[in-house]
């Protein structure tokens, strides 16, 4: 069957999921969310095992089949995702991934889910393996959300995280995003932190993104993490011309840091990123941002880090000797590109 985004939800209260879902569609956002809502749902179901096959290049599309002969060691139920960055499964000529994914849903192995998301979506996609797995299971397309879909969208997602939005301002974060979804919910992250609980009107969302201290110490913080060493610094030397001072800048970077070290002990001791994520409470907006830096840089080096973040606030306070400004500096520089160790000009 084929469900509209918004009935995903009612559908997986449902006790039983259906053998295969097919997501896609180039509204990423609610792609992601919507496959972690399934994969929520099948660990409580008890799908305790979890394979990935991400499709590129010479896929072998036999390991499909032997994942779904195989049976589990671990766990009676088994979630099985395929990954199709194109939304097709077979290069020109060749059609074993359509076959595959067609004799999968046609006779779908016991207790096992497989779900399959596709981050390109058109009209030309929908072919024969696409009605298999309809009919076998689920179908959810995310098409670009219409223009006079993003204020109703903008509002509820606000509300879902405990932002009250006047129509003013949610008019005025429409017009900022030109559109974006991700763009939007990350407008909507930060100003939940932002507001302090409190309503906002237009005046009062201006008021808080011009407020340079505490709304581009996100930027800051996010080049820094990211990797961008000159974006990072040239950011900081922007605040500090206006006035600011390192200890209003520190919280916001050693929280994230304190994130990252928490996550990379997770991983290092064998968790799955993304539960560890989820049980650390990170953002869905923010999970592809922080499974970038954990990859970036070992355990000990982002530990490394944490510490270093606690020596720049002890020179900020005046509780050690040194320049705050050339410290943090240093320190923003050595998040982004670990081999940077030499002090910056300036």
């Amino acid at each position: 069957m084929e469900l509209r985004p918004d009935a995903l939800a009612r559908h997986l209260a449902g006790q039983a999921l259906k053998p295969v879902y097919l997501l896609a569609g180039d509204e990423h956002l609610l792609l992601i969310e919507a496959a972690d809502a399934i994969r929520r749902r099948a660990r409580e179901l008890g799908y305790g095992e979890r394979e990935v096959f991400d499709v590129a290049g010479d896929f072998d599309w036999n390991g499909l089949a032997r994942a779904g002969s195989n049976l589990s060691l671990f766990a009676t139920r088994r979630l099985v995702e395929v990954r199709l960055p194109t939304g097709r499964p077979d290069r020109k000529g060749s059609g074993a991934g359509s076959e595959a994914l067609a004799a999968w849903a046609k006779d779908p192995p016991v207790d096992t889910v497989l779900l399959i998301t596709a981050l390109t979506w058109s009209r030309q996609h929908h072919v024969k393996w696409v009605d298999a797995v309809a009919a076998a299971g689920v179908l959810v397309v995310f098409w670009p959300m219409k223009p006079e879909e993003l204020p109703g969208w903008i509002a509820a997602r606000a509300r879902s995280v405990g932002l009250h939005l006047a129509q003013d301002a949610v008019d005025l974060l429409v017009d900022r995003v030109e559109g974006n979804l991700l763009a939007a919910a990350q407008e909507i992250d930060k100003l939940v932190l932002l507001a302090g609980g409190k309503p906002l009107e237009a005046a009062g969302l201006e008021q808080l993104v011009a407020d340079h201290a505490r709304y581009d110490v996100f930027r800051l913080v996010d080049a820094a993490l990211a990797g961008e060493a000159a974006r990072a610094v040239r950011i900081a030397r922007g605040l500090r011309g206006e006035g600011e001072e390192v200890p209003a800048l520190l919280p916001w970077l050693v929280s994230q840091l304190a994130t990252i070290v928490k996550l990379a002990q997770a991983v290092e001791a064998g968790q799955p990123i993304d539960g560890a994520m989820r049980a650390a409470g990170v953002w869905q907006t923010k999970m592809a941002f922080f499974r970038r830096a954990v990859g970036r840089m070992s355990r000990a080096t982002w530990e490394a880090r944490f510490v270093e973040a606690a020596e720049v606030e002890k020179i900020a306070k005046g509780r050690a000797p040194g320049d705050a400004w050339r410290a943090f500096e240093r320190l923003l520089a050595r998040i982004a590109a670990p081999r940077v160790a030499a002090p910056l000009a300036g």
